[in-house]
């Protein structure tokens, strides 16, 4: 049985009863899974192009087309299985379009410490949210669960990769931290509604 290693105690939404509750789940968990892939391309996207255009930030830049190259294989899965299920995206993807090119311009030009925070933020909540659906698909959707927990440690290697390149050290970090996480996790539970 595939979970994850439990750090802390963690919730996992029970299946509503009812006919048709196990299809309505795998259409949250899909919604909002793409939702989160589509906003990590887009945060990467507007800080590689703001890197992109500074001197002497070559390195930065090509960190974030990395990671946005590896946020973009998990979106065109979650694209391949909103077909396969046929499964509507978020209606809340044009904001969340517009919010996290935003949260990653506006990280970027705070400055490498800043970008990487932002990094750190995203993925830690996104960590978190891959781990509650693994132990809750392990069972019934085995594959699937096997599937997320590789993006899930996909995500922790971003997450590493970007305290050890200074993310605690962001100017006002608990702060914009606090910030990034709090908006991400009502973009989860908005995009899995909606």
């Amino acid at each position: 049985m595939l979970v994850p290693p439990e750090t802390k105690v963690r919730r996992t939404t029970l299946a509503r009863p009812g006919r048709g509750a196990m299809r309505a789940r795998m259409a949250e968990i899909l919604r909002v899974d793409h939702a989160g892939e589509f906003a990590a391309v887009k945060i990467y996207e507007a800080q590689a192009r703001v890197f992109g255009g500074v001197r002497g930030k070559d390195a930065i830049a090509a960190d974030m087309v990395e990671m946005k190259a590896g946020e973009e294989v998990h979106k065109a899965r979650f694209d391949a299985l909103l077909t396969q299920h046929r499964v509507r995206p978020t209606v809340m993807l044009p904001l969340w379009s517009l919010a996290a090119t935003g949260l990653g311009a506006a990280t970027a030009l705070m400055g490498e410490k800043a970008a990487h925070a932002c990094t750190e933020a995203v993925e830690s909540v996104i960590e978190e949210h891959y781990a509650d659906q693994v132990a809750e698909l392990a069972e019934r959707e085995p594959e699937l669960a096997a599937e997320l927990d590789r993006f899930r440690q996909e995500e922790l290697d971003h997450h590493d990769h970007a305290v050890a390149h200074g993310s605690r050290e962001a100017p006002a970090y608990r702060l914009l931290s606090a910030v990034i996480k709090t908006g991400c996790r009502v973009a989860i539970k908005l995009s899995e509604r909606v």
